[in-house]
């Protein structure tokens, strides 16, 4: 029933839709993602003077940042390239792409439109840019954005996805024939490393949750940056030692992006849809362009000028998907991780990163440790981001903060039974949380595009 709902919500429209949105925004801004980049890094890491919010602009990049940067460039990409093949890596770079200007003008409407709930508490992002940039007739979509978001960070992509990601790579770590299995559920054992794990990343995140938005983003920007650089500097190394493998990876990943089945092996019956849809569905999955959950972060933002944190808000879409899933798609595609034919076995989500890391440094075991903490990493700061998306969205629905202080309670639960579900229904729900968010949100950024034109000057 997931697979068939996921497939529904996942299919051509909504592909379409959020590669039209990417394209017509590129257009009205004039290639902001290009004419701005260096401009974009430079606001990112310098605050404004006098800017009026909550946290400062990179710390509310790092906040989307936590959010962003999770399973999905781990776990997503080795999906991703596992079902489509090389070629939809190439797909998410060119969603990505796009997707930089879709996020510039979410950064930019958050701002525009967000309101002051009380003294120093800045509440804003689509349920805001829709009811007040589209007029008090939009509110229902607005409603609708702000209930999907709500039910997406506790239902997939905040809990369930990203603890199932850390108990699954703990667990293949520690105990990959599950030997020590703690408790058998509906058939299925779990490994006492699972249990362990699992019940450690719920209490890390409880203490973390409960202090509120600025623990998660203080926690957030020294988290993000170090995790970050240890992730790319292992990959980087890598790509070194498989230098000489690069231009064929290019090639291929070219090649079966627009012809799969010339490639023939261990892809050739894949269809050129599938390809482009995999790579759209885990690019916009890992970056979340074009979803409205970054604006919620960039809404809290010290700034008083919305195309400035536009720029800082695009920043987030090209380190996540241009940087760290590139990086991560060319290491499994330079080591033959992808290709069943090579690892003699059909590997999938982790598995496909853990065996590139593990075959393509030589650390031995190290290598798979490494990459185990930085998923663990990387997926812990994606739960304290999206809580807080959570909780804006259950602020703006009910216009209470004692609602909130509930939501994240419920969150924390759905973090502590995150690890007992499977890994395809964990991808599923996701999908279709991401889904039901995108499609408000991309209406709105379209029908406000001339505001964001007339914004950016």
């Amino acid at each position: 029933m997931i697979e068939q709902l996921d497939s529904l919500i996942w299919g051509w429209p909504l592909i379409g839709l959020i590669l039209a949105a990417g394209v017509y925004l590129s257009i009205r801004t004039r290639f902001v993602q290009v004419r701005c980049l260096g401009k974009a890094l430079k606001y990112a890491v310098t605050g404004e003077d006098g800017g009026q919010g909550e946290v400062s602009a990179f710390g509310a990049l790092c906040t989307a940042l936590a959010a962003t940067i999770g399973t999905g460039n781990i776990v997503g990409v080795g999906t991703a390239i596992a079902a489509g093949g090389p070629g939809a890596l190439l797909w998410m770079v060119i969603a990505a792409f796009f997707g930089m200007a879709t996020k510039y003008a979410e950064g930019l409407l958050a701002v525009k439109y967000r309101r002051e709930t009380r003294p120093g508490h800045f509440l804003g992002g689509p349920f805001y840019y829709i009811e007040r940039g589209l007029g008090a007739g939009w509110r229902p979509l607005a409603k609708l954005f702000a209930l999907f978001g709500a039910l997406a960070g506790v239902m997939g992509v905040g809990t369930v996805a990203q603890i199932n990601g850390i108990t699954s790579a703990v667990s293949g770590l520690l105990d990959p024939d599950s030997r020590r299995i703690a408790f058998t559920l509906f058939g299925h054992g779990y490994s006492a490393a699972t249990v362990v794990a699992g019940a450690a990343v719920t209490a890390a995140a409880a203490l973390v949750i409960l202090g509120g938005v600025r623990r998660i983003a203080k926690v957030s920007q020294v988290v993000v940056p170090f995790m970050a650089g240890t992730y790319l500097l292992f990959a980087l190394l890598i790509l070194v030692l498989h230098l000489r493998a690069i231009p064929a990876a290019l090639r291929l990943i070219c090649v079966s992006a627009f012809r799969p089945a010339a490639v023939g092996g261990a892809i050739g019956g894949l269809l050129l849809k599938n390809v482009i849809r995999t790579g759209v569905s885990r690019g916009v999955f890992s970056n979340e362009a074009g979803l409205g959950s970054a604006p919620i972060a960039s809404a809290c933002a010290k700034t008083n000028d919305p195309a400035r944190q536009g720029l800082v808000a695009m920043v987030g879409t090209f380190i996540d998907t241009m940087i760290v899933c590139t990086m991560t798609g060319l290491t499994i595609v330079v080591t033959g991780a992808w290709n069943p034919r090579v690892t003699g076995a059909q590997l999938d989500g982790a598995d496909v990163t853990a065996w590139a890391w593990r075959h393509g440094l030589p650390f031995g075991g190290f290598s798979t440790g490494m990459l185990t903490l930085c998923l663990s990493f990387f997926a812990f700061t994606t739960i304290l981001g999206w809580n807080y998306y959570g909780e804006r969205c259950l602020e703006y629905l009910t216009g209470s903060r004692r609602a909130a202080h509930i939501y994240r309670r419920f969150y924390i639960a759905a973090v502590a039974i995150g690890p007992y579900l499977t890994v395809g229904a964990v991808f599923g729900i996701a999908d279709i949380c991401n889904g039901l968010m995108a499609l408000p949100n991309l209406i709105a950024l379209i029908l406000l595009a001339r505001v964001v034109e007339k914004e950016s000057g």
